[in-house]
């Protein structure tokens, strides 16, 4: 028989206290499908920085959220949203997208994944694209594709001239490239994903695995 892997009484009652305040119920919604900065949080809660320092710490310890050292600028964190992991009773924030694009440094790996599952998954009109685009995918990206029954082999990195330059939602999906900023116009979220490019072929499973996770969760609140 599996072994089922839950929370136990322990972490569930410190994630039931972590949630009784409702500074860290805005906290948490305002990360519901897109990695932020303290700053960014800040300015979007209207919390100090004191105040915020505490409440993210409350919420770390409950292991909800999660900070990550951005992969562009060292200095950077982004704070993630560990939805995954426990049942938040996040609000519905449903909001109609008919067009979605996905970005990457390279255009050669973690944007072509999300590409592929969302038009898989979700459907519409969606694109990729790299601030600096690879010759090709990745090898081991594709490879990493074709485990989940998607071709990735005959898709050619594009570079943002490549791309509309107005759609419904543009997703980083990494740090480099949201930090370097996203000429596109619409609504934008950032994924703090780590870039496989450079690594083996667990990095480009850990990336695929990620994305599809994020998308799984934000397809119903797009559709």
């Amino acid at each position: 028989m599996a072994e089922i892997n839950s929370p136990s009484v322990e972490e569930r009652a410190a994630v039931h206290r972590a949630l009784g305040d409702e500074h860290r119920l805005r906290l948490i919604d305002a990360l519901v499908g897109c990695d932020r900065t303290p700053g960014e949080l800040g300015s979007l809660t209207g919390m100090s920085s004191n105040l915020l320092a505490f409440h993210l710490r409350n919420l770390e310890g409950a292991g909800i959220v999660e900070r990550r050292r951005s992969e562009g600028d060292s200095r950077r964190r982004y704070v993630h949203l560990r939805a995954e992991r426990f049942a938040l009773g996040i609000p519905n924030q449903s909001a109609p997208v008919a067009t979605v694009m996905f970005v990457c440094n390279h255009n050669s790996a973690s944007s072509q994944f999300a590409e592929a599952l969302w038009r898989r998954t979700v459907g519409g009109e969606v694109w990729s694209a790299g601030l600096e685009p690879a010759d090709q995918v990745h090898p081991y990206a594709a490879e990493a594709g074709r485990e989940h029954d998607l071709d990735l082999v005959g898709m050619e990195p594009k570079g943002y001239e490549a791309v509309p330059t107005t759609v419904d939602l543009i997703i980083s999906v990494c740090d480099r490239a949201f930090e370097a900023g996203l000429p596109m116009r619409g609504d934008k979220m950032h994924w703090s994903i780590p870039d496989p490019v450079g690594g083996g072929p667990d990095n480009f499973a850990f990336a695929f695995d990620d994305i599809a996770e994020r998308i799984g969760r934000l397809r119903d609140r797009v559709t």
